[in-house]
Formats: C-alpha cells, sequence, structure tokens
C-alpha cells in the first residue's frame, strides 16, 4: 500500500510564499504521474498542478499559472509544490495525489493513490 505524505504547510500572509512537500513510500515513484489538488472549505476539490513521471510535462490550473510551480525528485520520491505570490483564495488543505496513467491528467478521478493532505491559510 502506497503512502503520500504532505508536508509544509502552514500560515501565510498574502503576496508570500510556501513549498510543499509530498513524500511517497514505495520503489516505484518514477512511474506514476503526480498531482496536487485543494479543496477549500465549503468546495469541491480542485486541480492544481500535475507532472509527468520524468518531470518534463506539467500542467496548471488558470487560477494558479505563474505563481505556482510543481516539481519532483525521482531520487527522493518526493514531489512539491512551490507556491508563489500567495492570495487568500489559495486558502486550502492541499492534497498530493498519484495517477498510473501515462500522461499528465487532471481530472481527480484519475488518481487513485491520495495523501492525508495538509492546511495552506493564507491571511489578507
Amino acid at each position: 500500500q502506497v503512502q503520500l505524505v504532505e508536508s509544509g504547510g502552514g500560515l501565510v500572509q498574502a503576496g508570500g510564499s510556501l513549498r510543499l512537500s509530498c513524500a511517497a513510500s514505495g520503489r516505484t515513484f518514477n512511474i506514476y504521474t503526480m498531482g496536487w489538488f485543494r479543496q477549500a472549505p465549503g468546495k469541491e476539490r480542485e486541480f492544481v498542478a500535475a507532472i509527468s513521471r520524468d518531470g518534463t510535462s506539467t500542467k496548471y490550473s488558470d487560477s494558479v499559472k505563474g505563481r505556482f510551480t510543481i516539481s519532483r525528485d525521482n531520487a527522493k520520491n518526493t514531489v512539491y509544490l512551490q507556491m508563489n505570490s500567495l492570495k487568500s483564495e489559495d486558502t486550502a488543505v492541499y492534497y498530493c495525489a498519484r495517477s498510473g496513467a501515462s500522461v499528465v491528467v487532471t481530472s481527480s478521478s484519475a488518481f487513485r493513490s491520495w495523501g492525508q493532505g495538509t492546511q495552506v491559510t493564507v491571511s489578507s
């Protein structure tokens, strides 16, 4: 059973930055597309960013494009989400997820393993 453990969340002022990390157990990390999703109170979970197995292809939601950067280190079984120029509307629980898709996907239904989430709160 794969485990995904997020870290790096916290409270930050608007305009600030945070870097989220997601550490995965197992030895086959590099065969999976990885993604970040978020869920704000009272809202549905939404796609944030995803990255291909080798890290050469990425996709972002329009709301974070240009501000967030997803990356991965396959040697460390870790995927990152660098979040800059944070806004109050970025406040949410952020989830790391793993997909067996061979291409970068954005639908939550394509991701079968999920972490517990880490809270990000942006104060205005």
